[in-house]
Protein backbone atom coordinates (compact mmCIF):
# COMPACT_ATOMS: atom_id res chain seq x y z
CA UNK A 1 0.00 0.00 0.00
CA UNK A 2 1.52 3.33 -1.00
CA UNK A 3 1.38 6.40 1.18
CA UNK A 4 -0.43 9.54 0.11
CA UNK A 5 1.11 12.95 0.52
CA UNK A 6 -0.56 15.44 2.85
CA UNK A 7 -1.98 18.50 1.10
CA UNK A 8 -0.02 21.42 2.55
CA UNK A 9 -2.08 24.02 0.67
CA UNK A 10 -4.85 23.92 -1.92
CA UNK A 11 -2.89 26.03 -4.36
CA UNK A 12 0.68 26.97 -5.22
CA UNK A 13 3.38 28.53 -3.08
CA UNK A 14 4.86 31.48 -4.97
CA UNK A 15 8.54 31.77 -4.11
CA UNK A 16 11.17 34.11 -5.53
CA UNK A 17 14.22 31.90 -6.06
CA UNK A 18 17.84 32.95 -6.50
CA UNK A 19 19.82 31.89 -9.56
CA UNK A 20 22.16 28.99 -8.84
CA UNK A 21 20.65 28.20 -5.43
CA UNK A 22 19.49 24.67 -4.65
CA UNK A 23 16.09 24.10 -3.05
CA UNK A 24 14.57 20.84 -1.79
CA UNK A 25 10.80 20.70 -2.43
CA UNK A 26 8.74 18.83 0.17
CA UNK A 27 6.99 15.87 -1.47
CA UNK A 28 5.28 14.47 1.65
CA UNK A 29 3.41 17.60 2.76
CA UNK A 30 4.53 17.22 6.39
CA UNK A 31 7.22 19.91 6.42
CA UNK A 32 6.65 22.96 8.62
CA UNK A 33 8.78 24.95 6.12
CA UNK A 34 6.49 24.60 3.08
CA UNK A 35 7.04 24.34 0.23
CA UNK A 36 10.50 23.14 1.21
CA UNK A 37 11.70 20.06 3.06
CA UNK A 38 12.57 20.15 6.76
CA UNK A 39 13.18 16.41 7.14
CA UNK A 40 9.67 15.57 8.32
CA UNK A 41 9.47 12.79 5.70
CA UNK A 42 11.83 10.61 7.77
CA UNK A 43 10.17 7.24 8.31
CA UNK A 44 7.98 7.58 5.20
CA UNK A 45 8.52 6.50 1.60
CA UNK A 46 8.79 10.12 0.45
CA UNK A 47 11.95 11.92 -0.62
CA UNK A 48 12.30 15.64 -1.34
CA UNK A 49 12.79 16.79 -4.93
CA UNK A 50 15.87 18.82 -5.82
CA UNK A 51 15.31 22.11 -7.64
CA UNK A 52 18.15 24.34 -8.84
CA UNK A 53 17.13 27.86 -9.81
CA UNK A 54 18.21 28.80 -13.32
CA UNK A 55 17.32 32.48 -12.82
CA UNK A 56 16.06 34.98 -10.26
CA UNK A 57 12.34 34.42 -10.78
CA UNK A 58 9.05 33.66 -9.02
CA UNK A 59 8.30 29.93 -9.09
CA UNK A 60 4.86 28.42 -8.39
CA UNK A 61 5.73 25.38 -6.28
CA UNK A 62 2.97 22.77 -5.85
CA UNK A 63 1.20 22.96 -2.51
CA UNK A 64 -1.32 20.15 -2.92
CA UNK A 65 1.44 17.58 -3.66
CA UNK A 66 -0.62 16.06 -6.51
CA UNK A 67 1.08 17.79 -9.47
CA UNK A 68 2.19 15.68 -12.41
CA UNK A 69 5.02 18.21 -12.94
CA UNK A 70 6.59 18.15 -9.47
CA UNK A 71 7.86 20.41 -7.96
CA UNK A 72 5.87 22.86 -10.10
CA UNK A 73 2.16 23.58 -9.71
CA UNK A 74 0.14 22.24 -12.66
CA UNK A 75 -3.28 23.25 -11.28
CA UNK A 76 -4.05 19.70 -10.05
CA UNK A 77 -5.43 21.34 -6.90
CA UNK A 78 -8.44 22.58 -8.88
CA UNK A 79 -9.81 19.02 -9.07
CA UNK A 80 -9.39 18.36 -5.33
CA UNK A 81 -12.62 18.51 -3.33
CA UNK A 82 -12.10 19.68 0.23
CA UNK A 83 -14.82 18.94 2.76
CA UNK A 84 -16.08 22.11 4.41
CA UNK A 85 -15.74 22.04 8.18
CA UNK A 86 -19.12 21.91 9.84
CA UNK A 87 -19.83 25.21 11.58
CA UNK A 88 -22.07 25.58 14.62
CA UNK A 89 -24.33 28.44 13.50
CA UNK A 90 -25.12 29.37 17.10
CA UNK A 91 -21.45 30.29 17.68
CA UNK A 92 -21.15 32.61 14.67
CA UNK A 93 -21.08 36.33 15.53
CA UNK A 94 -24.24 38.22 14.74
CA UNK A 95 -24.00 41.14 12.36
CA UNK A 96 -26.99 43.07 13.71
Amino acid sequence: MSEEAVMAKKGPFGVVVKKGQTYWWCACGLSKSQPFCDGSHKGTSFEPIKYVAEDNVMVAFCGCKQSRMKPYCDDSHIAIVVEEEEVDESKKPRLF
